[in-house]
């Protein structure tokens, strides 16, 4: 038997020798996750001798972490934009890149939308983060997958908002019905290429559905079907923001341009790079 600290400190250089990013802190929220403790509660309990019950506990997640499966799979859930969500395999874990485009969305969009659809909703973060941001709103989230479509609809009613935000399967524009209008449009489709996608970490390329981060045309494949599949859908004066690629901008903008767009604006991310494009209709 072992004390906690120690056991934290010896699975702390497990991961370090895995190459697992923040092994400290991967240990830390592991262990705790297996204890039922929060990170504070461990730091008050480092000189407790864990029982042999308590370390059969953690050694399944350990050796999951290790084998480089992605910590929010392991715990089941993640935070972000405000939410709690749970994630696993069925899609893709939410980017804290993508909670910018959430809140380049508030700066924007100037009356609050009553009509959203999410294209390519995965586990439902983007279309649950605007119905609780705009309370008026009816949300459409769009997928593909029968997996993340049933994994968005757990989320959507664990928050209490599966009654504003309705779920159809659809490849992009395809199921959608016909007259339907939005006053904003917004999508974090598949952007990667198949290089960005081999060179990824092995959390994303051996554990997260591929299918729902890389596409063909150099990436931009769903970009461009979303681009000139939209105005058909949105309102006058209504808006389309997707998250992209790096070094994807330059050519997706005479795209939009000829699909008729009025107004088209390019934003960053936090380290600086074309992230995000807004187009008004």
């Amino acid at each position: 038997m072992l004390p906690l600290l120690d056991v934290i400190q010896k699975t702390a250089d497990f991961f370090a020798k895995k190459n697992v990013e923040s092994p400290r802190l991967n240990a830390e929220l592991l262990i705790g996750h297996a204890l039922g403790l929060k990170r504070m509660q461990l730091y008050l309990q480092f000189e407790r001798v864990l029982s042999e019950a308590e370390l059969e506990s953690i050694r399944p997640l350990v050796k999951r972490r290790g084998q480089r499966e992605p910590l929010q799979y392991i715990l089941g859930e993640t935070e972000w934009s405000g939410l709690r969500l749970k994630v696993d395999r069925r899609a893709l874990i939410p980017r804290p890149e993508t909670e910018l485009l959430m809140e380049l969305i508030s700066s924007f969009v100037t009356a609050p939308p009553l009509a959203i659809l999410d294209l390519g909703t995965g586990s439902g973060a983007i279309a649950l983060a605007l119905a609780k941001m705009y309370a008026d709103a009816q949300v459409l989230a769009v997928d593909l997958s029968d997996e993340a479509l049933a994994l968005a609809r757990e989320n959507a009613d664990a928050l209490g908002l599966g009654e504003r935000v309705t779920f159809l399967r659809s490849d992009w524009f395809e199921s959608m019905p016909a007259g339907a209008g939005y006053d904003l449009i917004i999508s974090n489709p598949p952007y990667l290429t198949q290089a960005e996608t081999e060179a990824a970490e092995p959390e994303v390329r051996t554990h997260e559905p591929i299918s729902a981060l890389a596409a063909g045309e150099a990436g931009m494949a769903d970009l461009r079907k979303i681009i000139t599949g939209a105005p058909t859908f949105l309102k006058a004066g209504g808006l389309l923001a997707v998250e992209t690629g790096i070094d994807q901008h330059a050519i997706l903008k005479p795209i939009l341009e000829s699909a008729g767009y009025v107004r088209i604006e390019s934003r960053q991310d936090l380290t600086g790079r074309d992230r995000f494009m807004f187009a008004w209709r």
